[in-house]
């Protein structure tokens, strides 16, 4: 199979997986909050858990990692999910449960990033993803 093939492949692969699990998460989770019932969200976290391990998964399987697209967009919804959580905490009139499945979603999601991080790159590889030393070897301070 070439590289073209392989690419193609997981980039199927990828789109079943998060039009499946994904979207179902997301209408389970939602489904919950409208219902107030935070066992029904804490559901649709599951799926959108289960979704992000088959990634992994796919990820292993082409021996590959995500790509830059798939982190963008995967920060990109989680800061614009969150500032939307905030709004409506702020501003709009969230029940406890409302507060819950919120917090259990981007709790769940951000240890789930962070223990992605940790097992792909160890501690100090995962730290030096995000921390750039200056080439000229000064420190800001």
């Amino acid at each position: 199979m070439s590289q073209t093939d392989a690419r193609i492949e997981r980039s199927v692969l990828i789109f079943a997986i998060w039009a499946v699990l994904g979207l179902f998460g997301l209408c389970v989770f939602l489904e919950g909050m409208k219902t107030d019932w935070w066992a029904l969200s804490s559901a649709g976290v599951l799926a959108i858990v289960l979704a992000f391990v088959a990634h992994i998964v796919v990820n292993g399987l082409f021996d590959t990692g995500f790509t830059q697209g798939e982190a963008a967009l995967g920060i990109g919804a989680y800061g614009v999910l969150g500032l939307i959580f905030v709004i409506s905490a702020t501003g709009g009139d969230m029940t406890m449960a409302d507060y819950y499945s919120g917090l259990t979603l981007f709790g769940v999601l951000a240890a789930g990033f962070l223990a992605y991080l940790f097992t792909r790159h160890g501690l100090r590889g995962a730290f030096s993803r995000f921390h750039m030393k200056p080439t000229d070897g000064s420190e800001a301070h």
